[in-house]
């Protein structure tokens, strides 16, 4: 039986679906029906469901939504039976975007509500629906009088299931449902709250950069902080006796759970509160596709590494670069029912079907959850960030024992991971003998498609400070407009896609290196040199060339001032 984006399917129904993907691509040909979810991606199975229907299939229906038609639905029944009416053709025909043509709801919930129209199918992403619903969906929150009204000593003490798309009669449950709906709506990554000398306010974090503030009245800022403790069923006055708070809870949005990861700590004025959305409803990442569209010859580089039978695969780079998204695709690349795959991580950010996952509930945890996973016969293990000596050990350790280890480390370049790793305490020949793939990413803003505009080429200034040559000069290329349009919320940039930087470990120079024959940045010097593994300085100007993004963004995640080559 198939289970797709939440959609299951019968076992008639799943074997047309197998044949008829078979015939649309012949690698799905051998897949198992359990690996539908994690190999084929969305718009391949939607258009293979359409097909089977004999509807037509639309990718993107979001945009065409006529929010009065929405007036009289249920955006909660919609959400669940994965449809919503799109716009009216002519006087008699009702235009409904729908997941699953076998499904009689649409037409049920419908006909009655819209009794002199046709119902006509078309069959869409359900990322797309629940963004047709979100679109005319209201959430307004509460006024600034009705903000000044709240009673700062009132106090909710039992808060369970917190959905953020209901209406709220307190007015800080509806101020932070609204803040929290908004944030799902426009892809926001994390929300801040801080506190500062004058003013208490709020802010969004898409596509990497922090957005508007929008204020808060400050005599607001201990109820609120209250609020989100009690989420988490955490005591009120532990914010005044930890430095640093962290905490996990899910919200509800349209009956998706989205999870949230708290972290705040106390400053000079108050308190900084960062929440990271883990959206898994609209997790279902794919090497080559989507934020993970890396060209050819990276593709080709990271099938390599993930070929490597056993040791260590470092994935690095700075907060929010996409590192666990990397592995957590390749983990789905790897998922095989031969294959026994374990996860330590905190928290667990996407759950695949075939993986056995662990979430960290403490650091004490550590040490001892490996050890069991040890004793588990595993043949692949992500861990989820090497921190310490202990936890750089224990990689070690599993890597020498013959499994491969995935992991995430924060350092700045590739070849810095094995100084990285010797800083902890590591000596330098067992990392040598255990890495076996080094890789740095980052994420690159893209450029908005609708309103970017053209740019004659890069001026002497910005080629000195970058060092490009004089063919950048007359280069046509793209930049940001700014105020951007509609499209991309008037910033100029609309998504991110990744870029990666692989150094392998071959025994060669493995050996190299654990005799000191070669420091790590020589050997990125000669794998530069070489120009046949993927680099983040020539990806970066790859996308720039291509007219994808523009030099700003690029600079922005990589340093750009200096060439080894």
């Amino acid at each position: 039986m198939i289970e797709f984006d939440g959609m299951s399917f019968n076992d008639l129904i799943s074997r047309r679906i197998m044949g008829e993907l078979g015939q649309h691509d012949p690698s799905y040909a051998d897949l198992a029906q359990d690996q539908v979810a994690n190999r084929v991606t969305r718009q391949s199975f939607m258009a293979t469901l359409a097909k089977i229907n004999g509807l037509p299939f639309m990718p993107r229906i979001a945009d065409f939504c006529e929010p009065s038609l929405h007036a009289n639905c249920d955006a909660t029944v919609m959400t669940r039976g994965y449809f919503a009416p799109l716009c009216l053709s002519g006087t008699d025909k009702l235009i409904v975007a729908i997941a699953n043509p076998w499904s009689p709801l649409p037409g049920e919930y419908l006909a009655p509500r819209f009794p002199d129209h046709e119902i006509v199918e078309v069959v869409t992403l359900v990322s797309e629906i629940n963004r047709a619903i979100e679109s005319v969906a209201t959430n307004s929150g509460p006024s600034r009088s009705e903000l000044e009204s709240i009673d700062v000593e009132d106090m909710d003490d039992k808060i369970r299931d917190f959905d953020v798309t209901t209406e709220y009669s307190e007015p800080m449950s509806q101020l932070i449902a609204t803040i929290m709906a908004d944030a799902v709506k426009t892809r926001a990554s994390d929300i801040h709250f801080k506190v500062e000398k004058e003013s208490f306010y709020y802010c969004y974090r898409v596509d990497g950069d922090l957005g508007q503030k929008f204020e808060i009245p400050m005599k607001l800022k201990d109820r609120l902080d209250a609020f989100l403790l009690n989420l988490m069923k955490l005591p009120t006055e532990t914010r005044n006796t930890a430095p640093g708070i962290s905490g996990r809870f899910t919200i509800s949005y349209f009956h998706r759970p989205i999870d949230v990861r708290y972290e705040r700590h106390r400053t000079y004025r108050g308190y900084h509160v960062t929440m990271r959305l883990l959206d898994k409803g609209n997790i279902n990442v794919t090497l080559g596709k989507g934020t993970l569209a890396f060209d050819d010859e990276t593709l080709f580089a990271l099938s390599k590494v993930m070929k490597i039978p056993a040791g260590i695969i470092v994935m690095s780079g700075p907060t929010g670069s996409g590192k666990s998204t990397t592995l957590n695709a390749i983990l789905r690349e790897l998922n095989r029912p031969e294959v026994n795959i374990l996860t330590l991580e905190n928290p667990v950010e996407d759950e695949v079907p075939g993986i056995t996952h662990c979430d960290l509930k403490s650091a004490k945890e550590f040490k001892p959850m490996i050890a069991s996973f040890m004793r588990s016969d595993p043949d692949i293990i992500l861990m989820g960030e090497v921190r310490d000596l202990e936890s750089a050990e224990l990689a070690i350790e599993a890597a020498v024992t013959g499994h491969k280890v995935l992991t995430t480390i924060h350092t700045p370049r590739a070849s810095q991971i094995i100084e990285r790793f010797e800083q902890l305490g590591i000596e330098r020949w067992k990392i040598a003998q255990t890495l076996k793939a080094a890789c740095a990413q980052r994420l690159v803003k893209l450029l908005c498609p609708y309103c970017k505009e053209p740019i004659p080429g890069i001026s002497d200034l910005d080629r000195k400070t970058f060092c490009l040559d004089e063919t950048w000069a007359a280069t046509q290329l793209f930049a940001a407009k700014p105020g951007g349009c509609h499209e991309c919320r008037h910033s100029g940039y609309s998504g991110r896609t990744a870029i990666l930087e692989i150094i392998p470990i071959t025994p060669k120079i493995s050996d190299q290196l654990s005799k000191g024959l070669m420091s790590p940045y020589e050997l990125e010097v000669k794998i530069a040199e070489e120009g046949v593994l993927p680099n983040l300085r020539r990806s970066g100007l790859r996308l720039l060339r291509e007219g994808k993004t523009d030099l700003a963004a690029v600079s922005k995640v990589i340093d750009m001032t200096y060439t080894d080559d």
